[in-house]
């Protein structure tokens, strides 16, 4: 860490409020991290997503005695969090759970009706907004959001069987639904207020939306009713084509951002919708038994490594030193694809390496992550989502190795 200065006042404030809260613990900073010269103890990954978790609470909590509260989009804000950054939280603390801990895993998942919207203007078709006053939902109405909120109410269902859960996935497919259109081919466009407006640079048709939203129909297929599964498979499939056919790079079958209202194709990559490719080819493998979107999936997942890691700022290997929820998500596939592709298991050690990294090197004295994990620029280190995507990437580790909250 370079900033070794512990300023004694404000950890005495921290330990305060942490106090008041029976799932979280107040951030003491290591002593001597890095390496100590080859004798560095090893590392416990749960214990590193559950530290970061009681820092966010700690300092990003609405309500910092409460175990249930919404939190704060950024640092120094004063308003709650848009729903990206609360997803963020909400897939890290789903890992945590998993992993053992008491994080009040049901009532975290339940503050996403605090983001929904019965209506927006004249669509009466419920979903859930960008943003929320503390109590109901605002702002425009995304469709990647949507889906990625559909993705955590699908994995609430699998671990506590609330029959809850699942009636708020079936809300996400009719929202889903309600958003397709045949313009430019069968796809979603990125969200409600802007479809189809020539010359507005948000109107388009992103791999974020069409991806995230398939990736929620495989999931959903698993846990919808058994009169559903064809109709929800074949949207999902639809979407997947329409996907390769249009954004996907053909020379590194990696994917593009998006194809605008024009016709004209923002050629710019993210890790994050490559990886959300590389989920979709494996759920879709799983449910078809086809070998081909296996293949998808794997050339995907290796022309994302080999186009995004690189040297950066002295490390060998790094991923983007920026944006690191998107690389959050292509860790997950990687994930996910190890035991159908040994490379992936370099893959996800690079990804190790690169996060223990900013663990040592890349942290301010009160616990928070740079958002650049090289630890070159402290970047936009104050926004909620970049420290969410550190809980989510230990999180995600920690299930990966097979710890628990209680390994040693």
């Amino acid at each position: 860490m370079k900033n070794k200065i512990i300023n004694l006042v404000f950890l005495s404030l921290i330990f305060f409020v942490a106090c008041g809260s029976n799932d979280t613990e107040p951030y003491i900073p290591p002593v001597n991290p890095g390496n100590n010269n080859g004798n560095e103890e090893k590392v416990v990954f749960h214990k590193r997503a559950k530290e970061m978790y009681d820092v966010v609470n700690q300092l990003y909590r609405m309500t910092p005695s409460s175990t249930s509260s919404l939190y704060k989009e950024t640092l120094d804000g004063s308003s709650y969090s848009f729903l990206w950054p609360f997803d963020g939280m909400i897939s890290g603390i789903t890992a945590l759970h998993e992993l053992g801990y008491d994080v009040n895993y049901e009532a975290m998942v339940d503050n996403y009706e605090k983001y929904y919207r019965a209506r927006s203007g004249a669509v009466t078709v419920p979903g859930y907004g960008s943003s929320t006053n503390g109590t109901t939902g605002g702002g425009t109405r995304f469709y990647d959001d949507n889906s990625i909120v559909g993705i955590e109410l699908v994995d609430a269902y699998k671990l506590t069987q609330q029959q809850k859960y699942l009636d708020r996935c079936a809300v996400v497919y009719a929202f889903l639904q309600s958003g397709l259109d045949n313009i430019m081919g069968e796809a979603l466009w990125w969200n409600e207020d802007q479809r189809n407006q020539p010359g507005a640079s948000d109107s388009n048709k992103p791999t974020c939306a069409n991806g995230y939203a398939a990736n929620f129909l495989l999931n959903y297929y698993s846990v919808c009713p058994q009169a559903n599964k064809a109709a929800v498979l074949s949207f999902a499939q639809k979407l997947y084509s329409w996907l390769k056919t249009n954004l996907q790079d053909p020379g590194d079958k990696t994917y593009w951002n998006d194809k605008n209202a024009s016709g004209d194709i923002n050629q710019t990559k993210w890790t994050y919708n490559s990886g959300v490719m590389v989920l979709n080819g494996i759920l879709l493998y799983r449910i078809t038994g086809q070998q081909q979107f296996l293949d998808d999936a794997k050339a995907t997942a290796t022309g994302a490594y080999n186009y995004f890691v690189k040297p950066r700022n002295g490390l060998t290997l790094s991923y983007p030193n920026h944006d690191p929820w998107f690389n959050a998500k292509l860790l997950k596939a990687y994930i996910e694809l190890a035991p159908y592709f040994p490379a992936a298991e370099g893959y996800i050690n690079t990804y190790i390496n690169f996060i223990n990294h900013g663990y040592d090197e890349a942290r301010m004295s009160n616990g928070l992550f740079y958002e650049d994990w090289t630890g070159a620029a402290q970047g936009r280190y104050k926004d909620l989502l970049h420290q969410a995507a550190v809980i989510e990437s230990y999180g995600l580790i920690a299930l990966y190795k097979g710890e628990t909250s209680q390994t040693e």
